[in-house]
């Protein structure tokens, strides 16, 4: 899992980071100044506590969304608010006289105007705009050109030279004065780029507080406290981070299941519907696994603590949609790429503009020459091409997350819709894993129900979970089991023991032969039992066969209908399994499954995978086991099954929490929109640049007398950031 100690990063905390903030505690309006913060654009940037990124300048976000990060948005709001109201005053001054009548010229003398847009824009360009100089400088010294590189480089020079012109105005050549003498200055530039750029970045760090809302909307599940029982039988109310593994709770009905654990006494159902999406409650009862927030019914339960703090399902969850959200999707390394080229060659573009406009411009034509090469610099800026696919990643984590389908990484969404083969292990991802005892065929007259007495008997002494299923049978039906001596477990064969004075065998046709037990004429009803997808077991009691057990496990039911919606999809699915040929042909065929492997050992899927790899595929592998890991980490993207291990979801890149197929189909449906959507974002970013900056430069300008002012390349340029936010945020609606 962690990816970050290998690349250079400003600290290397360990990845639970996350285990000191407590889930329950109310949403802290400031900034938790230990908390890691990280670079939306730049994942490996981490530092303790909020700042820019060294690379792009962008505000730093805490990595997981403890609440509302409102830090920064405060101060750009106030640095905007300040900005606007020294901007309004000096535009109107500056561009009064544009109306008829020139009433700014009768109301102040040359000097007196020039003075006041000095000193309306100071305050703008020296505070207001303070934090772009610093991450423009940053920039610099790191080597990282980026859009404060840019913006730092074109109010600097638009107000510099303008104070200049204001304070020694007798150092200008005439090239530089209009008509009637005086040198231009262009304050109102500054401050209205200056404001603009401060509009879009509030805008901007509003809409990045809302894409963290599915994290929000995951730490408000959290239950606040916990009834605990102690050791005197008398209850108190604690705090949900002073929960400990081993603490006995107690949930009364309605209230929110604390943390992960064990009911121990009480029967009630419980509404799951957070981690699975199914509204239908489920029973719960002494000895069942219940999850921390979800809601208990009408029933009290006493529980057992097993997973407390950053180990419960939900924090787990929490945490993977963070790191999701913050990791890189392969086509964001084309954009920074890309970005990386175009500061420098934007800035030539922009010096080239200078000189073309100084030599050959009209008068005055220094001041056409400062003027477009600033409106170059300014349009030109990169800011909403970095934007681009983030955004997209981290409304597409969230809208998954809240519909149980959780994206590891950015690439798993990439790679999803390219998915074409479907590799899925039969036991727990078709089936639901629990094998139930479905035939009892004792030889002849015996009584099936002795029978059964005596192989549920035998099978309590093995840890097989045909065996558990085989005792949970005989239990079902009321039947009392013996003791049983000289218990004996033969590898790969089946088990046998002494019970109530008669030797039981119970395993396959290698154990029977290993006794010399004939069952020939067994044969063709065990295969029968096999086409049905059971799986049969032979039984021998004293030396002569006495009977078959056949245990089968349930396909879920949702697994039909997902099976149907991949193959509308156009993805090959391929079954893996352990079983008997027969056996995974019945299921296959009752499916509709395209390719079955049987017997597979599990040390074999991961050639399996790598198989239909090497021939072309792209290829998902389904799976829920310790034994599926190193398949899932093959695989192009590993689909775990939230039922399943923690080692299978650690090495997924997608994992379905409620477990159930038709997730699929879902995942590959966000991918596909979030792949359009960051095409559509990337549209946005560079058609307004590379429109704007020709216009800029003056190309119209001797045909058409046009000329783009800075002012509204500074408009163009926030434009296209909230434009390409509000792209993004449309993924929160789409249909999947």
């Amino acid at each position: 899992m962690d990816k970050e100690a290998e690349k250079p990063s400003c600290c290397h905390h360990e990845h639970n980071h996350h285990h000191g903030h407590h889930h329950g505690d109310k949403p802290k309006v400031a900034a938790d100044p230990s908390a890691i913060y990280t670079c939306p654009m730049h994942p490996e940037v981490r530092q303790v506590g909020p700042g820019s990124c060294p690379k792009c300048g962008m505000a730093l976000e805490p990595l997981i969304a403890e609440s509302e990060d409102v830090a920064e948005l405060n101060d750009m709001k106030r640095r905007f608010i300040t900005a606007s109201i020294f901007t309004i005053p000096l535009f109107i001054i500056s561009m009064g006289d544009l109306l008829p009548g020139k009433p700014i010229s009768s109301l102040m003398s040359p000097q007196f105007k020039l003075w006041s847009e000095l000193i309306l824009a100071t305050p703008v360009c020296l505070w207001s705009a303070w934090p772009f100089f610093v991450r423009g400088i940053d920039s610099i010294k790191t080597r990282n050109l980026n859009m404060f590189t840019l913006i730092g480089l074109g109010v600097s020079v638009a107000f510099i030279y303008s104070l200049v012109a204001t304070l020694f105005p007798g150092i200008f050549p005439p090239s530089f004065r209009n008509a009637d003498g005086h040198v231009a200055v262009y304050y109102e530039a500054a401050g209205v780029i200056v404001t603009l750029i401060l509009l879009g970045q509030v805008l901007e760090l509003k809409a990045r507080n809302q894409t963290g809302e599915a994290i929000k909307k995951l730490l408000g599940l959290a239950a606040k406290s916990a009834r605990k029982i102690q050791d005197d039988g008398s209850e108190v109310d604690v705090p949900l981070d002073e929960v400990q593994v081993g603490d006995k709770l107690r949930v009364r009905p309605g209230e929110k299941v604390p943390v992960d654990g064990t009911v121990l006494e009480g029967k009630s159902s419980v509404d799951e519907s957070m981690i699975t999406g199914e509204p239908i409650p489920v029973t719960k009862s002494e000895g069942d696994k219940v999850v921390g927030a979800t809601i208990n019914g009408t029933g009290g339960l006493v529980m057992r603590a097993e997973k407390v703090g950053g180990e419960t399902l939900l924090s787990r969850i929490i945490h993977m949609v963070a790191e999701a959200q913050r990791s890189k999707a392969p086509i964001q390394k084309l954009a920074d790429t890309v970005a990386g080229i175009f500061v420098p060659i934007v800035i030539a573009i922009s010096i080239i503009t200078f000189i073309i406009w100084a030599v050959w411009g009209p008068e005055p034509a220094y001041s056409f020459a400062i003027i477009n090469a600033v409106s170059v610099l300014i349009i030109a800026c990169p800011c909403a091409l970095g934007l681009a696919t983030p955004m997209s990643i981290m409304v597409a984590t969230g809208r998954g997350a809240l519909q149980g389908i959780l994206f590891r990484d950015a690439e798993s969404i990439e790679v999803m819709r390219k998915i074409d083969t479907l590799v899925v292990d039969k036991t727990g991802t078709l089936t639901l894993g629990k094998p139930k005892l479905v035939t009892v065929q004792p030889t002849g007259s015996s009584d099936s129900n002795e029978f059964l007495s005596l192989v549920a008997s035998l099978e309590q002494g093995s840890e097989h979970p045909l065996a558990q299923a085989i005792v949970d049978g005989a239990k079902e039906k009321g039947i009392a089991l013996s003791e049983i001596k000289d218990f004996e477990s033969v590898t790969g064969k089946g088990v046998k023991g002494n019970i109530s004075g008669k030797v039981v065998a119970l395993g396959n046709k290698a154990l029977m032969n290993d006794l010399n037990i004939d069952y020939k004429n067994y044969l063709e009803q065990a295969e029968n039992f096999r086409a049905e997808g059971q799986t049969v077991m032979f039984v021998a009691i004293d030396g002569s066969f006495a009977g078959l057990i056949g245990v089968a496990d349930p396909i879920k039911e949702s697994t039909p209908n997902a099976i149907k919606k991949l193959h509308e999809e156009g993805v090959k699915i391929v079954m893996l399994t352990g079983d008997s040929k027969t056996t995974a042909m019945a299921v296959a065929k009752k499916l509709g499954i395209d390719e079955v492997i049987a017997e597979v050992l599990p040390q074999d899927k991961v050639e399996v995978v790598t198989r239909f790899q090497n021939e072309g595929h792209m290829v998902a592998m389904a799976g829920d086991g310790i034994n599926d890991a190193p398949a899932l980490a093959k695989a192009h993207v590993g689909i775990a099954m939230g039922t399943g291990t923690d080692v299978a979801m650690e090495s997924a890149g997608v994992t379905l929490v409620k477990g159930d197929l038709s997730g699929i189909a879902k995942a590959r449906r966000i991918s596909r929109a979030t792949m359009n959507n960051i095409k559509q974002n990337l549209f946005f970013a560079f058609f307004y640049n590379a429109a704007g900056v020709p216009i800029a430069a003056g190309v119209l300008y001797p045909a058409f007398g046009l000329l783009l002012s800075p002012m509204i390349a500074a408009a163009a340029m926030s434009f296209s950031s909230v434009s390409v936010i509000g792209n993004a945020l449309r993924l929160k609606k789409v249909n999947i």
